[in-house]
């Protein structure tokens, strides 16, 4: 059983980190920062698959350095690259190789990469993803025989299924709706895009209280009060209030990295009561992660 898994089980407050690939072969520095500042302080990290669309390394070996140095991951698959037979070719993959957390996800559009003549693929949606890893679980992948029946697996794969939801999007009742249809497909835990509005938080969570399944909030460190406008601006579903935006805007330089981390550990502070975990997302920052939980003053 993964360590995340059994940690949400138990009921506790569950912290997982997020890393991303290199873009290039030097890998050495992400593996430096995971062991130093994310193995003790948090559950899972994360590994971003072609995260914003922009070609790095793929998740899934960088997702098996960490687990030969004892950093359990959760790796990130996004369905806009690869159809259906990849899909469940990496996932097998991943399962051989004992990787236990998948999260699935449709993808950031390829408009917002560095490859604009890139061609999506999304043969699958997030939802298809997490169907895909239930049938695969249950011996027999997406196709048929000749005869029509399902085809079966030698050897069957045990994964701790994971998708997102946008909490503080304009228009919520498409998120619960999707949500509802990712628990059906198999979904067993959710990491939430990032929430800067407790209220607002604490609204969708009690409009979904009939999904059983445990909810980690999503924080992203916000490097800058520019940062915060830019999400603002150009991040669906994502709402930074202006007390933070002028907080930010009012430290100085050398302070901001202080005030993030003290405004990511308030937040924190404020929503433990709301949901099972926090997914903390330093976009670099990984250092500061240890100093995010000390600030939440969650043990």
């Amino acid at each position: 059983m993964s360590r995340l898994r059994e940690a949400l089980g138990k009921g506790g407050f569950t912290f997982t980190g997020e890393i991303g690939p290199p873009k290039g072969t030097n890998i050495a520095p992400v593996l430096h920062e995971a062991e130093e500042f994310l193995k003790d302080c948090v559950v899972a990290v994360n590994v971003t698959d072609i995260q914003t669309a922009v070609m790095r390394m793929s998740s899934l070996p960088v997702c098996k350095m960490l687990l030969d140095r004892g950093i359990e991951p959760v790796l990130q698959m996004v369905t806009r690259d690869r159809n259906r037979l990849a899909l469940q070719s990496d996932l097998l993959g991943a399962a051989a190789l004992g990787i236990e957390n998948v999260l699935a996800l449709t993808g950031d559009h390829i408009v917002m990469g560095d490859h604009q003549g890139a061609k999506g693929v999304w043969d699958l949606d997030s939802v298809g993803l997490l169907d895909a890893m239930t049938k695969l679980e249950s011996g027999t992948d997406l196709g048929l025989t000749m005869k029509g029946e399902p085809n079966a697996l030698d050897g069957v794969p045990t994964f701790f299924k994971g998708c997102v939801v946008a909490p503080c999007t304009e228009e919520v009742e498409p998120q619960i709706i999707k949500l509802e249809k990712k628990v059906a497909a198999g979904a067993q835990f959710v990491q939430t895009q990032a929430v800067y509005d407790p209220r607002a938080f604490e609204a969708f969570m009690k409009r979904i209280a009939h999904v059983k399944v445990p909810v980690l909030v999503g924080i992203v460190l916000l490097k800058n009060a520019g940062m915060a406008k830019y999400m603002n601006k150009n991040v669906p579903g994502v709402r930074v209030p202006k007390r933070i935006v002028d907080r930010l805007a009012a430290a100085d330089k050398k302070d901001v990295r202080k005030v993030s981390v003290e405004v990511a550990g308030e937040l924190i502070r404020e929503m433990k009561g709301m949901c099972a975990g926090a997914h903390i997302m330093p976009l670099g920052w990984d250092k500061e992660i240890p100093r995010v939980i000390e600030a939440s003053g969650v043990k």
